[in-house]
């Protein structure tokens, strides 16, 4: 143990816990917002700020579960979670996660670089950023497309349903019923949906980032219950995944209290700004912070080639590649953050104004009828 906390724990000062703690204050709000876990900001974050990128999932793993049991509660004094659903899809989830856990952790074991900044972990921190900008180049250009497509007047504002419905019509029995999605899917596609939804959160921890938008787009799953029995299934899932990871070693409690301090404060803010702004912007907004995590981890790419010698430049850019890869995640969460907040305030003005506007003309209206 003492040489997993001099070699494999970051050593925390003020400076970097208020940075963890802003970490998770942008997640939550982000969280609350976009309507499914920032895993794509804190993760990349905290190995922003140094921390292993196996540690960095699974302490995220771990803080994510205290969020995913009160949200899942939540939504289910709502009923918005189809339990059938979610146990299907755990079925498989937990394979996922369990195939990920390993990958990541012989990658980490066959080490690769220096230092703290991946602690020797190089070739784990590569595959991770790796993974994330696939995944996230992927969902972040659907989710921007879909938001600035063009829309029939019939059509509304809601995501498009041309994937479920073209889905809906391949022969791929055995097919299940799912009461309270309302929805018929193919047992093999839901079983599917959960492997790779498991495999990518053992891996990078946005296994539900990509869950909801593929049950809505995929599946025609109302977006209320979409997120709903996501949580219940990360629920579960997540917390499989944080247990097998701190099973190894693999789990600062430190970072995890952290991000959640600052992300119980987040959340309610952000779930607030879903109320006064158009669903359109948020899926831009989503869509707008994602691509600029991706080109985040895009820049810290040569730091880990270099750290296994797959690349060879001047050890006098890595600081400069990190710092600019900092500074585009920051921007990019701060900024977002900002501009729910803005929302958030302007609503809360313009609420107040109009309630004392009120209060004025109650006694006026009294006095004339007087």
């Amino acid at each position: 143990m003492p040489m997993l906390l001099g070699d494999l724990f970051i050593h925390l000062t003020w400076a970097n816990a208020l940075a963890l703690v802003l970490l998770g204050l942008v997640g939550g709000v982000i969280s609350g917002f976009a309507g499914s876990g920032a895993a794509f900001i804190m993760t990349p974050g905290m190995m922003n700020l140094r921390v292993p990128g196996v540690v960095a999932v699974g302490s995220n793993m771990a803080h994510r579960f205290g969020n995913n049991m009160m949200g899942a509660k939540r939504h289910a004094g709502l009923g918005n979670v189809d339990k059938r659903l979610s146990i299907l899809l755990l079925v498989t989830a937990v394979i996922g996660v369990q195939i990920a856990v390993w990958i990541n952790s012989t990658l980490f074991k066959m080490g690769g670089g220096e230092g703290n900044e991946g602690g020797g972990g190089a070739m784990s921190n590569l595959y991770i950023s790796l993974i994330f900008i696939g995944v996230l180049t992927f969902v972040g250009a659907f989710m921007l497309r879909d938001a600035v497509r063009p829309r029939d007047s019939k059509e509304g504002s809601g995501p498009s349903m041309k994937l479920a419905n073209m889905l809906s019509r391949l022969p791929l029995p055995p097919y299940i019923h799912f009461p309270v999605a309302d929805v018929r899917i193919s047992l093999w596609l839901v079983l599917l949906l959960g492997l790779v939804v498991g495999f990518l959160d053992g891996t990078v921890a946005i296994g539900g980032f990509l869950g909801v938008p593929a049950m809505i787009y995929l599946f025609g799953v109302p977006t209320t219950v979409a997120t709903g029995s996501e949580l219940f299934m990360a629920m579960f899932g997540g917390a499989w995944g944080a247990i097998s990871y701190a099973y190894q070693g693999f789990v600062d409690l430190r970072l995890s209290c952290l991000l959640l301090l600052g992300s119980l404060m987040g959340v309610y803010i952000g779930a607030y700004g879903t109320k006064v702004v158009k669903e359109v912007l948020v899926r831009l907004v989503a869509s707008s912070i994602i691509l600029l995590c991706v080109v985040s981890r895009a820049v810290a790419v040569p730091v880990y080639l270099r750290q296994l010698n797959f690349l060879h430049f001047s050890e006098g850019w890595e600081p400069w590649l990190k710092g600019a890869s900092t500074a585009i995640l920051f921007a990019a969460g701060v900024g977002g953050a900002g501009l729910v907040l803005f929302y958030v305030v302007k609503a809360t003005l313009e609420r107040r104004k109009v309630h004392a506007t009120l209060l004025i003309r109650k006694p006026e209206a009294e006095g004339a009828g007087g």
